[in-house]
């Protein structure tokens, strides 16, 4: 399953630009051009992340979020903007943004930014808690792994790597998209390191849950 990304931009070359690059990147995206179409499309369907550009007709960004997060909405939304002034990006963040990036930009900062949100942000429900064994949980809001009711302690590579697999159970997820996943652009991945993950991981949720799929990666058995 493709990370699904929805984008607010009335500047259609800019839109189309951002698009063009996302779906090169392996996202899937759903866009609009004005506020009041932006929120149908919203309420009307699940996203992994919002971008968001404030100045578009009828309702700006920073009115749309701040209604959708009274709503209950809790998708992680990073602003596109020309505004340059510290009063805006306080509005910014006051209104339930969780990044800010000012026009012009690089996408490869933009892309950085998402790949940024979307390790942090893996689940819709805060306060949902997954079932992964009959004695085994994982709860989305405390970022924790429950054995027994016993709080099991993962370091954050190996919660990243948790987080992956619960995200996208019963799917073959390469070796690169979990590279990307659990190292930043500053570190160097390692096949040994993820090898002592999966060992790790399978010791404490049964190894049966973790399925090697030979030269291409790995599946999350949910069974």
């Amino acid at each position: 399953m493709k990370t699904k990304i929805f984008l607010l931009e009335d500047d259609l070359t800019l839109c189309e630009t951002i698009v063009d690059f996302l779906e090169d990147n392996d996202f899937e995206v759903v866009t609009a051009y004005d506020g009041e179409e932006a929120s149908d499309i919203i309420y009307e369907q699940t996203f992994d992340l919002f971008l968001l550009d404030v100045n578009v007709p009828r309702i700006n960004g920073f009115e749309l979020l701040k209604q959708k997060r009274e709503d209950g909405v809790k998708t992680p939304a990073i602003y596109i903007t020309s505004l340059n002034s510290i009063d805006s990006l306080e509005d910014g963040y006051k209104s339930g943004c969780d990044d800010y990036i000012r026009k012009p930009f690089i996408l490869k900062e933009l892309l950085f930014r998402i790949k940024t949100i979307i390790k942090r942000n893996f689940f819709h429900e805060s306060n949902a808690k997954i079932k992964i064994d009959e004695n085994i949980e994982y709860d989305t809001e405390l970022n924790l792994l429950f054995v027994n009711s016993k709080q099991i302690q993962l370091n954050t590579k190996t919660s990243l790597l948790l987080k992956l697999f619960l995200q996208n159970q019963e799917e073959v997820i390469s070796h690169e998209r979990i590279y990307d996943t659990l190292w930043s652009y500053e570190e160097s991945a390692s096949e040994n390191a993820l090898r002592t993950y999966i060992k790790n991981l399978r010791k404490i949720i049964g190894k049966e849950k973790i399925v090697s799929i030979k030269k291409i990666g790995y599946r999350f058995s949910s069974k």
